[in-house]
């Protein structure tokens, strides 16, 4: 079926662009999980942080945040020794009983570093590792990810394909691939900044629904995509910036 293009109202397309010049700050970190790939120094490292930091972003932050915290303490300010040496396994033992965040057990999250330590054996970094791959989108990316940690058993922490909205490592490719911002890292240059994804999860489907700005009501790839569509005509060439929008206007709706 013929997908129809959104008509985007003039107030709308005015609101989107006055919240994203707000919230692109560096104030926004405070209370965001891109607060801790800042905390630490170095590319490689700073790539390993995003990773874990993403990978635990969803449900309540005032649930995922100290957890983060508390790895990036055991970490000591290094990450890419912390995963790269298998010092992580004294914090997060392969155990299957115990919960480490909601239904991830501990064997969920040790088996995602263990397959993020061998990914930098192999490559040295993980944009190293994207790369490798050919990967010149932000789909392509994710292909590359979720297809090298299926491997290993990392429950629900990554997405096992792109068929879902696959909303963490969307975000975590805004982080790695936008340039030019007091939040985004703009690591990766081989990755075309017009592809990325908008990260999508129910609040942000709500939010742009409210706004006219998409007819769906499931949070899949596919409607990911059209909504990435319809922020690129409010942000050509950039059309992420339009995360930061959606982000001001749902906090503006709980104020």
């Amino acid at each position: 079926m013929k997908s129809v293009k959104i008509r985007i109202k003039r107030a709308v397309r005015e609101l989107l662009t006055e919240q994203a010049a707000r919230c692109e700050t560096a104030a926004f970190m405070q209370g965001d999980p891109s607060w801790y790939m800042h905390q630490v120094q170095g590319q490689p490292g700073q790539e390993v942080m995003a990773f874990i930091a993403a990978s635990l972003s969803y449900g309540s932050r005032a649930a995922f945040m100290p957890k983060l915290q508390h790895l990036l303490d055991s970490m000591q300010g290094d990450p890419l020794e912390w995963v790269g040496s298998g010092a992580f396994a004294s914090t997060v033992p392969d155990d299957e009983a115990r919960s480490f965040y909601r239904l991830q057990t501990y064997h969920h999250m040790h088996a995602m570093l263990r397959g993020l330590q061998a990914m930098l054996e192999g490559w040295g970094t993980i944009g190293g590792y994207v790369q490798s791959s050919g990967a010149t989108t932000a789909l392509q990316a994710i292909e590359a990810i979720t297809r090298y940690f299926a491997t290993f058993d990392t429950g629900h922490l990554l997405p096992r394909d792109a068929t879902s909205a696959c909303k963490r490592l969307c975000m975590l490719l805004r982080w790695m691939v936008r340039d030019g911002s007091p939040v985004d890292l703009g690591f990766w240059s081989f990755i075309d900044k017009k592809s990325l994804i908008m990260p999508l999860d129910t609040h942000v489907l709500q939010e742009a629904a409210r706004l006219g700005l998409i007819h769906s009501q499931s949070t899949t790839m596919a409607a990911a995509l059209r909504l990435t569509a319809t922020m690129a005509r409010i942000f050509p060439g950039d059309p992420l910036k339009g995360d930061f929008a959606l982000f001001g206007l749902g906090t503006s709706q709980e104020d």
